[in-house]
């Protein structure tokens, strides 16, 4: 795609990778090294990878994430396997390396089984201290009580349980800290594994092993949440079956996998089958349900040569299909491809979590620090306020902030992407939500990009079914776009056809042949005149109608008289109307249609739409002025044509919109955004999802922030305690993690 003016680089936590470098990850063949990284779940992780493996591969530029998926890809070839594989241990991850797109498991799902795992031993070693600890002390309350700054001696058994609960909960934490510090680069993982030490040291035994369970806990919710949120996007994977139903030349039929299916094959697929590869009807009729790609609400009728896509479903019928892509190169591959890669392009929300989570973290240890210095400076007990910089260490932990905008952005897309609606990243997730102007194109896009009969007009006491017949006879053999529009509105008449004789066509002009023994010419308006025939009143005011209305005239007529008119012209999408009236309904001040068509077409086709403007008879770079124009007095404004011929427009506008792009390659790699079904009521429904997924964000944010916030002052007054705090901290990240899931469910929305 040409940008021109746009955001020219996708940052990426402290790196930025061009367009050239996704391009690149794009086309990632042998010699790039992709590893699945085992405990990668979320930004903190990725900058730590950053810093720890970006000088083995020159460079973190040359590093691409996919948090999705948990991939870490090289794209550096001279690199050395086994150093990554020790760089990426030293962060206390595990990378394993991988040669497909698609492991045989998520590589997340042992690391996520170890967390369970010690999670819940630590937070059983808790529960029975705590049970023998409120024994010992006489009570429940005595034993959830604390002194600030000390606490008495309590015997070995239950120090001893609260230690092994600290130990098993902390395994995966600890080590992250360790070289969190290493590096002089503060982190989650360090704040706690500080606040943990200080308990231990001043004898909160209790405390100690509670913050460290329910932090180890909200990490396990954090890597449960992006694993649903990964499955949420896996669950493409499965649509496309691993065999097929293969024709061999002898005419025996033999069942292999999709992947070792060649192009060109012959594949049957009976009815309630899923199709397993993209491809072309040869025999066979069948309604096939295409919503797992497009969204579509309704089957769609496929008969020979018809395109099928792998991942829809069949209906009742068999088809027979010759294959046109290998299994690794199907529309829904490319779907898979790119939502896994969109995760690499960080909206502006989280790059902005991210940058503000780096400054904050450090500036909260200097504040605990200060928080217990400047108090003991004056003479005040100096276990007191050790203690209250601890709690301060604890709630300052930004975790909920830190995984509140990731959740979110994985959960839309993932939404979006089964809803048809494929969104190349996360920082093109949000721009629909700030648009206040759309620009369209005509032809395939608000139009349905094919002529149909519009409207017949008989003239000379014929009706509109002898009109038909004499244009059928006359068309039959022709394949040009206007009578393929009358034989198709003939055959929804039931027009029996019957061949003209002598057929002659007209350079530009029209045709002539003979009907039931009699000649008939069928031609332009222009042809019309030229037979210099009496034209009546009646005619010329058809003719000036029917031109009115945009559509391109056809009149058929012999010797004696014209016969009548036929108007064919471009027609609109069913739902183009109704999806432009929604649009300016919440809240799109401008509509324009760019067109390379004539001004008349134009003008109709805009009236009907109901559009707040058009330009006609736009060159490319037209149509890119035009959108530079709109941009400067908007700010925010999208584009959607084809994805192909309208590039430069699409690039020059905020975001480009590709429309119908299923089963087209070029206009699903060329846009931002792509509709994957020629359904423009989907543009709503993203601008609708983005604003639902940005007010998210939002509350997530803030949720997390006013929280902090809260329990920084009540631990300064000594009023909260470590336990709370980590509380607290778990309770926040519970629920912004519910609230981001929440877009899995919006799929359906916003109808």
């Amino acid at each position: 795609m040409v940008n021109i003016s746009k955001k020219e680089s996708i940052e990426c936590g402290s790196c930025t990778n061009t367009d050239q470098q996704v391009k690149n990850l794009n086309a990632n063949t042998s010699g790039r090294m992709k590893f699945a990284v085992s405990g990668m779940d979320c930004a903190d992780e990725v900058a730590i990878l950053k810093k720890e493996v970006g000088p083995l591969a020159g460079g973190s530029e040359n590093l691409a994430f996919d948090v999705l998926n948990a991939h870490m890809t090289i794209l550096n070839d001279n690199v050395d396997e086994l150093e990554i594989i020790k760089a990426v241990a030293r962060t206390g991850m595990k990378a394993t390396r991988i040669s497909s797109d698609k492991p045989a498991t998520d590589p997340g799902v042992v690391y996520r089984r170890k967390t369970v795992i010690t999670t819940s031993v630590s937070g059983f070693m808790l529960f029975i201290g705590f049970l023998y600890h409120s024994w010992i002390a006489g009570g429940f309350i005595e034993a959830l009580g604390y002194q600030e700054g000390g606490s008495e001696s309590i015997p070995i058994t239950i120090v001893t349980l609260y230690a092994t609960a600290i130990i098993v909960g902390g395994w995966f934490i600890f080590p992250k800290a360790f070289f969190s510090l290493k590096r002089m680069r503060p982190d989650i993982n360090l704040l706690m594994t500080v606040a943990v030490i200080g308990a231990v040291i001043i004898g909160e035994w209790f405390e100690a092993a509670a913050v460290t369970f329910l932090f180890a806990l909200s990490l396990a919710l954090e890597s449960w949440s992006v694993g649903r949120a990964r499955r949420a996007v896996a669950a493409l994977m499965e649509l496309a079956p691993e065999t097929a139903r293969i024709r061999k030349e002898d005419g025996t039929e033999h069942e292999i996998l999709a992947e070792e299916v060649p192009v060109g094959a012959t594949i049957i697929v009976l009815g309630g089958e899923r199709i397993p590869l993209d491809g072309e009807v040869s025999q066979g009729h069948s309604l096939v349900n295409q919503a797992p790609i497009t969204g579509e609400s309704m089957p769609v009728e496929k008969s020979d040569g018809s395109t099928v896509y792998a991942g829809t479903i069949n209906g009742d019928g068999t088809l027979e299909i010759t294959t046109t892509k290998e299994a690794s190169a199907t529309t829904l591959e490319n779907i898979i491809r790119l939502v896994g890669e969109a995760q690499s392009k960080r909206a502006p929300s989280e790059q902005w979590v991210e940058k503000f989570a780096r400054i904050y973290t450090p500036v909260v240890m200097v504040l605990a620090l200060a928080v217990f210095i400047v108090p003991i400076s004056f003479g005040l007990p100096w276990e007191v306020w050790f203690y209250r910089a601890l709690v301060l260490l604890v709630i300052a932990c930004p975790c909920a902030l830190v995984i509140s905008t990731p959740v979110s952005v994985v959960a839309s897309l993932a939404a979006a992407a089964r809803a048809g609606v494929l969104v190349k990243g996360g920082m093109y997730l949000e721009i629909p939500a700030r648009l206040k102007a759309i620009a369209m194109d005509k032809t395939g896009t608000i139009t349905e990009g094919k002529p149909a009969v519009i409207k017949i007009i008989p003239l000379s006491e014929h009706s509109e079914e002898e009109l038909l017949e004499r244009a059928v006879a006359l068309e039959a053999r022709s394949t040009h776009p206007l009578a393929l529009a009358i034989l198709n509105y003939a055959e929804t008449k039931e027009i029996k056809t019957i061949k003209a004789d002598d057929v002659k066509i007209i350079p530009g002009k029209g045709v002539v042949g003979g009907f039931k023994g009699k000649p008939f010419w069928l031609g332009s308006p222009r042809y019309l005149r030229e037979q210099g025939l009496d034209v009546t009143e009646e005619t010329k005011n058809a003719i000036d109608e029917l031109s009115g209305k945009g559509g391109t005239v056809i009149a058929i007529g012999n010797d004696e008289h014209v016969c009548g008119l036929i108007a064919v012209a471009d027609s609109i999408r069913p739902q183009a109307v109704e999806s432009i009236k929604k649009l300016q309904q919440i809240g799109i001040e401008h509509i324009i249609m760019l067109t390379g068509d004539n001004k008349l077409t134009a003008e109709t086709i805009a009236a009907q739409a109901g559009l707040n403007e058009f330009r006609a008879e736009l060159l490319p770079e037209d149509k890119v002025n035009a959108i530079a124009g709109l941009v400067e007095e908007y700010g925010n404004v999208g584009m959607i044509g084809d994805g192909v011929n309208d590039a430069p427009a699409m690039g020059r506008a905020s975001i480009g919109i590709a429309m119908g792009a299923i089963g087209s390659d070029a206009a699903i790699e060329s846009a931002d955004i792509a509709l994957m079904a020629d359904d423009l009521s989907r543009l709503p429904w993203l601008i609708l999802h983005s604003r639902n997924t940005l007010s998210i964000i939002k509350q997530n944010i803030w949720l997390s922030l006013v929280t902090k916030a809260v329990f920084l002052i009540l631990g300064v007054m000594g009023v909260a305690s470590l336990w709370m705090a980590i509380a607290a901290d778990m309770g926040t990240t519970l629920v912004v993690i519910a609230n981001g899931l929440r877009l899995l469910r919006s799929e359906k929305a916003y109808a």
